[in-house]
């Protein structure tokens, strides 16, 4: 049956539905109609019929809605029911995911993510975020374990058992949620790489931020900026490239050596962990549940890396924040203020000029400070017009055509002489965050005060997982810093 054919029923239904509210609207027009014309007087014969005959017909006319809604109703209901259940024969669950094979598992796990049961609590961009994770497949990603891990935890057994996980001190669970807990836990073992933390429960990976949080979901300006990977084992490791240089040559002139260097940028993932406490009730409605818990997992991770993607320090196992790492490196070098503590137009207009054209040109390209500096750098419009048409602008500030986010994170504007770094532009696709897919958490029945060691009423939840960070091309950016001198 084509879907011309589908839509016919419920094109006819449409139909016959506004043809009854016609009719009931014209009943009413015209026993308006009648009513005005007595003027207050008794009705006539006549008109006596002919409102009797009216009031009939608008009461089955009504009946006759009633029942078209009411039918409208229940189709409506029974596809949303049937939109979040799955029949014997279409059950992505039925089979251990373990012994599946890949196709079988993308088919599934796509399946899922599009099924109003699994899906149902993410937005757009989440979904499609999880199948691009999904369908990746390469040396520091591989999708189909992602896939097995979502078959597993989005198990109706396992999303049950992880409830009652998430809500009680003691939960009892069914023979089936067992089962669906022991392969999990088999599961994670597979993915697991090197020496990392133990014990505790998986996340479904519909509600897990390692997997679904994204560049609208984030408030975190440099992960919605930068290049964000999900990957599957510890270390995310590229190439990168300045590329060929290509050249003329005369006629029958051999060609230059045109090799470029190879470059090889490892980013190692590091344990990120938070503690969540929480007084709330715990529904057992599976989509509201998965929401509140992907937000309490998610506000907190965030702002950790908003933090650290400024200002984490490379060998203190935490990312290498992007501007520590920019302001480590000698090649290319920083950008110092023409006058120590003060930061004036030609100074922008320098960095500017330093970053490469390649650069500058792409939609990827971006400015990065803390509120006080671009406030500073907004008062510049006072004597200089492109500040002014740019940077003045509603919503999010731009400078030279570029989006211009601020962080907090970095420094203010200085006084004085000193060597603190103010301000970033740069192609944000030169940073890379590898988010390893998998979140943990643990359950934590009781929370104590700290000063007399009295339950608080309070429970929480300590999570885990690895995320990591580097800059992979550092000619993409430069750095403005503050004078020493």
């Amino acid at each position: 049956m084509t879907k011309k054919q589908d839509d016919e029923p419920a094109f006819e239904r449409a139909k016959d539905l506004e043809a009854a509210l016609q009719r009931v609207g014209q009943i009413h027009n015209d026993m308006e109609v009648i009513d005005r014309e007595a003027g207050g007087s008794a009705l006539d014969e006549d008109a006596q019929r002919s409102w009797n005959d009216l009031e009939a017909e608008l009461k089955f006319r009504e009946m006759e809605v009633k029942a078209f809604e009411r039918s409208e109703r229940l189709r409506a209901s029974r596809e949303r029911w049937s939109s979040t259940q799955f029949t014997p024969a279409n059950d992505p669950f039925a089979d251990d995911p373990r012994t599946l094979s890949g196709r079988a598992v993308y088919d599934r796990s796509m399946a899922v993510v599009e099924s109003s049961l699994g899906g149902r609590h993410l937005r757009d961009d989440q979904k499609t975020q999880v199948q691009k994770v999904l369908r990746t497949q390469t040396g520091d990603t591989n999708g189909e374990l992602v896939g097995r891990l979502l078959l597993a935890t989005e198990n109706p057994h396992y999303r049950s058992a992880f409830q009652k996980i998430a809500a009680s001190q003691t939960p009892i669970f069914t023979p089936e949620e067992s089962r669906a807990i022991e392969q999990v836990q088999l599961i994670k073992r597979a993915m697991s790489i090197g020496v990392d933390a133990s014990g505790g429960f998986a996340v479904p990976v519909l509600i897990d931020p390692t997997i679904i949080l994204t560049s609208q979901g984030s408030e975190n300006d440099i992960l919605r900026l930068s290049r964000v990977e999900t990957i599957t084992n510890d270390t995310w490791r590229g190439l990168s490239s300045a590329g060929v240089s290509w050249s003329f040559k005369a006629e029958a002139a051999p060609a230059n050596d045109n090799s470029p260097t190879i470059g090889q940028p490892e980013v190692p993932t590091h344990r990120a962990d938070g503690f969540i406490p929480f007084s709330i009730e715990i529904g057992m409605d599976w989509p509201g549940f998965a929401e509140q818990m992907s937000t309490l997992l998610a506000e907190g991770y965030d702002e950790l890396l908003a933090d650290k993607l400024t200002t984490g320090t490379s060998g203190s196992n935490e990312p290498s924040g992007l501007v520590t790492s920019l302001d480590a490196l000698t090649n290319p070098a920083n950008i110092e203020l023409s006058t120590a503590g003060v930061i004036g137009a030609p100074d922008i207009y320098g960095l500017w000029n330093q970053l490469p054209q390649k650069y500058r040109r792409r939609g990827s390209t971006a400015w990065l400070s803390s509120t006080d500096v671009q406030n500073t750098i907004r008062q510049l419009g006072t004597t200089d017009p492109n500040f002014t048409v740019d940077i003045t602008q509603e919503a999010i500030p731009r400078l030279f055509g570029r989006e211009y986010p601020m962080n907090d994170f970095m420094q203010d504007d200085p006084a004085g002489t000193g060597t603190q770094p103010l301000l970033v532009v740069g192609d944000f696709m030169g940073y890379l965050v590898a988010q390893r897919a998998g979140m943990t958490v643990e359950f934590i029945p009781q929370l104590f005060d700290v000063t007399n060691n009295r339950p608080t009423g309070q429970r929480g939840w300590f999570a885990w997982a690895r995320v990591g960070a580097g800059v992979i091309n550092p000619n993409a950016f430069r750095l403005l810093v503050n004078r020493s001198a």
